[in-house]
């Protein structure tokens, strides 16, 4: 007899790409919906799941996404979409729940926002607890976990904390980093997501999940700084616009400008469990602490520890933030065997030959006091080698060369400590733009006449 089959949807999603490898692994048959389903070509799990582009926003799509499943995931949001989000949030959460019904699925579970719907809270919040309550509106049973801030590496609102924390010595912010906080720690997220499929107690139930202990929010930066070896202060002010806020973690932070609007207004209340039913329901799930999370988190800080989302296999320039790095990838399209690149590539830092422009990497070497051994293999296969840097620096560094597909990519990573580390990103940019072009470039050409 065959496994259930799970449907996943928001598949480009952090969530979702965690709880995706997992279910697999329990030997579940998955198939996972998208409105860019090309964008999860390079997620090491595409081939083992069942992949089909629909939209909660076009009904019509969503039938066919739907067919033989037995229970769905519903770990959508809206916030990208800027002004009238909330009102896309409903229509969506409709839609699915009508199509859910019609074609006989047996479970819906849903991750929404944790907060007091009976007190006056942020539009996000409010939004996340009015797309469980449509959910319920139709006949399949839903399983809501209302959660607050997700401590792990990529997730959203760990990245703020992580990001902010690591720039400023003094923190600004509002009032309301003062609020109260229950953060979970993502990998507890997942169980509660995994135990609701066969803990039949859950089914039907609305459950706050989050650690035991309650923070402030500020807490949550102190905690992280210490762990980073960091010393931190806070400076609180009455009052800063939510737009003022928000234009400066896009600015710093991976999380764009809608997002962080929408999340912002969110510390302006309280995020505490008020009904601890989940640990009573779900005693199978055991709870991390934020130390621990922390940790779990700093344990993902290297290149092949993180989430790809930004490879959708395409040429050109991609320049972002992500999962505490600073990332720099070029690719251009080649007609040459892998092994012929990489035989270029294993060159660099050899003899004092850096590929391209050795004079800039002697001035380095100058200024370091050596004039070579600038960086150390950290990985390497058929197609693909990994260059730990052994510069100093206010930071961690590697550059990573992989042929796959016809394109060379060639991706430098630098995860920046401190201020200091966000100084030298950005004050060497014009230096790394130069650096890293002539270093592609050259490449491809001494392939070709190898």
């Amino acid at each position: 007899m065959p496994s259930p089959l799970i449907l996943v949807t928001g598949a480009t999603g952090y969530i979702a790409s965690l709880l995706i490898p997992q279910l697999l692994e329990k030997g579940y048959r998955v198939r996972t919906m998208a409105r860019h389903p090309e964008r999860l070509k390079k997620r090491t799990w595409y081939k083992q799941v069942e992949m089909i582009r629909a939209d909660v926003m076009e009904p019509e799509t969503l039938a066919a996404a739907m067919q033989g499943v037995q229970t769905a995931y519903y770990l959508i949001h809206n916030m990208s979409r800027g002004h009238g989000y909330t009102e896309a949030e409903t229509l969506a959460a409709h839609n699915f729940s009508q199509a859910a019904e019609q074609a006989g699925v047996e479970h819906i579970i849903y991750l929404g926002g944790l907060a007091d719907p009976e007190q006056h809270i942020a539009p996000h919040m409010r939004s996340r607890i009015e797309t469980g309550v449509t959910l319920r509106k139709g006949s399949v049973p839903v399983t809501e976990f209302r959660a607050g801030v997700i401590a792990g590496s990529g997730s959203i609102s760990f990245e703020m904390i992580r990001f902010m924390t690591e720039l400023f010595p003094i923190i600004p912010g509002p009032i309301w980093l003062k609020n109260k906080s229950q953060p979970i720690a993502v990998q507890n997220v997942i169980d509660y997501l995994l135990a609701a499929l066969t803990n039949s107690n859950g089914r039907g139930g609305v459950f706050e999940v989050g650690m035991q202990k309650v923070f402030i929010y500020t807490d949550l930066m102190k905690m992280y700084a210490k762990a980073r070896g960091l010393k931190r202060s806070m400076f609180l002010l009455p009052y800063v616009p939510v737009w003022f806020m928000a234009f400066g973690i896009d600015l710093m932070t991976p999380v764009p400008y809608p997002i962080a609007h929408a999340l912002v207004g969110g510390l302006s209340s309280d995020s505490i469990i008020l009904h601890d039913m989940a640990e009573k329901t779900f005693p199978e799930v055991k709870l991390m602490d934020y130390e621990s999370a922390i940790t779990e988190a700093m344990k993902r800080l290297h290149p092949l520890r993180i989430e790809r989302v930004w490879e959708d296999g395409s040429s050109g320039v991609k320049v972002l933030k992500h999962e505490g790095f600073f990332i720099d990838q070029r690719a251009m399209k080649v007609d040459i065997h892998a092994e012929k690149i990489l035989n270029v590539v294993k060159r660099f830092d050899n003899n004092k030959d850096w590929l391209f422009a050795n004079w800039l990497w002697k001035l380095r070497g100058a200024l370091e006091g050596k004039q070579s051994d600038f960086y150390e293999v950290d990985f390497q296969n058929e197609n693909m080698i990994l260059f730990h840097s052994k510069l100093r620096s206010p930071g961690k560094g590697w550059m990573e060369w992989r042929v796959e597909e016809g394109l060379l990519i060639q991706t430098a990573y630098f995860a920046p400590y401190g201020l200091g580390g966000f100084l030298y990103w950005y004050l060497l940019a014009p230096v790394h733009t130069y650096l890293f072009r002539g270093l592609l470039e050259t490449i491809a050409k001494k392939a070709v006449v190898q």
